[in-house]
């Protein structure tokens, strides 16, 4: 296990914004920030994350946590895992006690495939730099396709020997298990002889979004036709290719930067566009993009242009496929490249300049694209046209914002000649057809999972849980120990013991509340104030969730108020003392209402059964809460009730 010292270290380093922000696209709002929530799938940014407090909130699925639970959750960590890579970002020293044997076992599995991985991405480049078959072959391809020095190195390329099992010796001779190379995928079994699958290629490593390598295509220079051109490592613990696009781990800075990502079909297309400056670009890596891949790309940006040859097969590829990434609401523009070129060929014909203002010309939005294209092929066969509008309306029904769709079918009215209003009804049809196709194959726990990702992908605010009578004013006096409870009162007394004092004998209802108390309690007796953190750290996820969930908002104070109004508005802050004050008063008032509500109870259980003495103490009972509402009501300077 790591050592409290060391974990203790870790998270007080890790800054949250920086961590989730590998993966997520977040841009400023007031103290926070916020972007796409990449636990589920939204269009509105209802995932929050606040610097200050270390933690994020997602107000659309209630996903929250801080750096380190992040990386559980997104990255599939395991606590120590995580902790691991947060040590490496931040280049702590992780200090460790002994593990059980199980613990070991889950931990150990994916390191070492990670490790083994690593190893023969360096045993690759060794073999292309410095063996003579390597330079030779490999190396020698690399720089006639035009790559520099620099970028084949950056880009980790490799080559491997066209020897039977040179890598396996190597491996094994190192000390690795030979279970674990054939689950990377790196070394194949036949005719009970082990064998280097990649071998006679020149290497590409892939990496997942934190650097790290995942998986290897590997490319034949034979021209025998009976040989694939490409092979590619095998789905294992680490690698999933339906999750996974080549360049990103290069890429996600530069796609944020320019929000846009460039979609290229090859390797060596993003390569070739990496080397001359374009870095906002990834590769499907010749497979059809799936909808965890355009999520990926989407955590980044909301503007993908994707790039295809100019050729017939070009075109049909543009045709492929495209309406999915419409689906997920992504803004998508076609470029279709000269005939004959492909990006890498055409960067290197043509240049930067001329590449990038052919781009910048021809980029055109996808759905209008086709409407034109089809229209074209259509000419005057009016049976054409009717295939060519169905069509059309099948890709502008895949748009899920209803303002977005209603643009593309007014633009697509004007240019098929169609009246809008036909449109918009095949529209409808098509989405009532869909949506019961859904629900005819879907089973029950399906729909129930259909509504709430409806719910979800409309941003709305997450609902609190529904309290009891009472129990707001005492899951405010929790929030505001969360936020205020380590400060002081004019440099005496903690607001959390002035807090605890004042509500000393008054009891909570709600029992994880009373938890979160108890805890205080214990801590003060011992003379430690805590802060936030504490509980946002702590080992009970219940405890943890609703201290984050009380410490985050997806409401922020505009600045309007102060440069447009001249009304200048104090934050929760600034006015803390005010806040646990009038808190704490609002708590007892509470309290005391449910008591005289409870003692009116009583009064006429007693009147009834003709108790003379019951009816007499409820009555003085009753006239002293009513006395202690009115001077609390009049301390909040409200009205009596």
């Amino acid at each position: 296990m790591i050592a409290q010292e060391t974990i203790s270290q870790i998270i007080d380093t890790a800054r949250v914004e920086e961590v989730i922000g590998d993966y997520v696209n977040l841009r400023r709002r007031g103290v926070n920030m916020i972007g796409l929530c990449p636990f589920h799938h939204e269009k509105t940014p209802s995932f929050t994350v606040s610097p200050t407090k270390g933690i994020y909130k997602c107000f659309g699925c209630g996903a929250s946590g801080n750096a380190v639970k992040f990386l559980m959750e997104h990255e599939h960590f395991s606590y120590p895992e995580a902790l691991k890579h947060l040590a490496a970002k931040y280049s702590i020293e992780v200090i460790e006690t002994e593990r059980t044997d199980e613990e070991k076992a889950a931990i150990e599995l994916k390191e070492s495939l990670f490790i083994i991985t690593g190893f023969a991405r360096q045993y690759f480049i060794d073999l292309l730099w410095k063996s003579e078959e390597g330079k030779s072959i490999g190396l020698a391809y690399f720089k006639e396709r035009g790559f520099r020095e620099e970028t084949i190195k950056k880009f980790e390329l490799g080559y491997c020997l066209d020897q039977y099992d040179h890598f396996t010796k190597a491996a094994l001779d190192k000390g690795y298990q030979l279970d674990l190379l054939k689950q990377t995928g790196l070394v194949k079994t036949k005719e009970g002889r082990n064998f280097d699958f990649f071998r006679d290629r020149v290497q590409f490593p892939i990496h997942n979004l934190s650097g790290k390598i995942i998986a290897f295509a590997g490319r034949t220079l034979r021209q025998d036709k009976k040989i694939p051109k490409y092979i590619n490592s095998p789905e294992t613990e680490i690698y999933n290719k339906s999750k996974v696009l080549y360049g990103a781990w290069f890429a996600k800075n530069a796609i944020r930067a320019k929000d846009n990502c460039f979609l290229v079909e090859g390797y060596t297309d993003v390569i070739s566009l990496h080397q001359e400056g374009i870095e906002n670009v990834v590769a499907s890596s010749g497979t059809s993009l799936t909808v965890d891949q355009i999520r990926l790309i989407k955590r980044f940006t909301d503007n993908i242009t994707i790039l295809y040859d100019g050729d017939p097969a070009g075109i049909n590829a543009a045709l492929r496929g495209v309406d999915l990434v419409l689906e997920q609401g992504l803004n998508v523009r076609i470029v279709l490249l000269p005939e004959g070129d492909d990006p890498d060929s055409f960067i290197k014909s043509a240049g930067v300049s001329a590449f990038n203002e052919y781009v910048s010309t021809n980029a055109r939005d996808f759905v209008l694209f086709k409407a034109s294209l089809l229209l074209d092929e259509a000419q005057n066969d009016p049976i054409k046209k009717a295939d060519l509008v169905k069509d059309i309306v099948g890709t502008v029904a895949r748009i899920q914002d209803p303002i977005k769709r209603s643009v593309y079918i007014k633009e697509c009215s004007q240019l098929l000649d169609i009246p809008e209003p036909v449109l918009i009804t095949a529209s409808n049809r098509i989405n009532r057809q869909n949506f019961k196709k859904k629900l005819s194959t879907s089973k029950p726990e399906d729909e129930a999972l259909e509504k709430t990702f409806e719910h979800l992908e409309a941003a709305e605010p997450q609902k609190e849980e529904k309290l009891e009578t009472g129990q707001y004013q005492e899951r405010d006096i929790i929030r505001i120990l969360l936020e205020f409870g380590h400060k002081t009162i004019e440099g005496k007394s903690c607001i959390a013991q002035f807090i605890i004092n004042e509500l000393e004998n008054i009891p909570f209802d709600n029992e994880l509340y009373l938890n979160v108390i108890q805890v205080y309690k214990d801590h003060l007796r011992e003379g430690v104030v805590l802060d936030s953190q504490h509980f946002v750290q702590h080992s009970d996820e219940a405890i943890s969730a609703l201290s984050i969930s009380l410490l985050t908002s997806p409401y922020v104070l505009s600045s309007n108020w102060d440069k447009m109004y001249d009304i200048s508005v104090p934050d929760r802050e600034g006015n803390f003392l005010k806040d646990v004050k009038s808190g704490v008063t609002r708590f007892k008032y509470m309290k005391v209402k449910k008591m005289f509500v409870e003692n009116q109870q009583k009064l006429k259980e007693a009147q009834l059964k003709e108790n003379h003495q019951e009816i007499s103490t409820f009555q003085q009972v009753s006239l002293h809460l009513q006395k202690m509402k009115m001077e609390i009501a009049k301390a909040l300077g409200t009205v009596y009730s």
